[in-house]
């Protein structure tokens, strides 16, 4: 049986954003697992979950229902221990929490700003009047406030990114030679503003740019697939 996978969407089913669902995508992927994906509205998650959890991801395993991209990836971990890590072990499992730490603060609070109101455009009535409200409660003010001058703000996201760069002076991955969970972290949050947003985040000459399209291959190009923002 596959692993069945809530996946959030927008009104087009197909577009699927979220960035820890991402993770999971990736991570199941790497684990050579069989996943049935189950498009998920935010104004259905608890629903179509069984009431289990108000986000997602949430994965169905067989007996087993897990939330959270990191207890999820973490659950993978463990109960496939033949198939290829996620951490490479237990110093790689702890830097992954270092990375998980950072992404989750960091970035995501340089990024988030920049393209909310790109993820209210595409998803259905219901969902737009829920994500306008807790996002603009969230923030402080409105969406249209958010949008207006973000050019202004994004040398705070690039800059955000340095350590990546540093990193890849040195090695292509997070994971050394090849890829493990921790590089699914940011992989997932950039593939957020790139299926939403026509918003240009990156140079193309900039080192992140070319590991994330590195990224976009993994996996039979499984980036690639959700097709990004006109």
């Amino acid at each position: 049986m596959p692993v069945v996978l809530y996946d959030l969407c927008g009104a087009d089913e197909a577009r699927r954003f979220s960035p820890y669902c991402w993770r999971v995508k990736m991570a199941l992927a790497h684990k050579h697992l069989g996943v049935e994906e189950r498009a998920t509205p935010f104004t259905k998650i608890r629903e179509m979950v069984g009431g289990v959890s108000s986000t997602v991801p949430v994965i169905s395993d067989e007996d087993r229902t897990i939330s959270d991209s990191w207890d999820i990836a973490v659950y993978l971990e463990e109960t496939y221990p033949d198939r290829p890590s996620l951490f490479g072990g237990e110093g790689g499992r702890a830097a992954a929490k270092f990375v998980e730490s950072w992404v989750n603060t960091t970035v995501h609070f340089a990024l988030g700003n920049l393209v909310m109101k790109d993820i209210h455009d595409i998803l259905g009535p219901d969902d737009q009047a829920y994500f306008r409200e807790s996002r603009e409660k969230r923030f402080g003010t409105t969406l249209e406030s958010l949008h207006e001058g973000r050019e202004a703000r994004l040398d705070t996201f690039r800059k955000a990114l340095q350590p990546v760069r540093q990193m890849l002076k040195n090695q292509p991955w997070f994971g050394g030679d090849a890829p493990l969970f921790a590089d699914y972290i940011l992989f997932g949050t950039l593939q957020w503003p790139r299926v939403v947003s026509s918003f240009r985040l990156l140079e193309d000459d900039d080192p992140v740019t070319e590991w994330f399209g590195r990224c976009l291959e993994l996996h039979n190009h499984l980036g690639h697939k959700t097709p990004a923002a006109a």
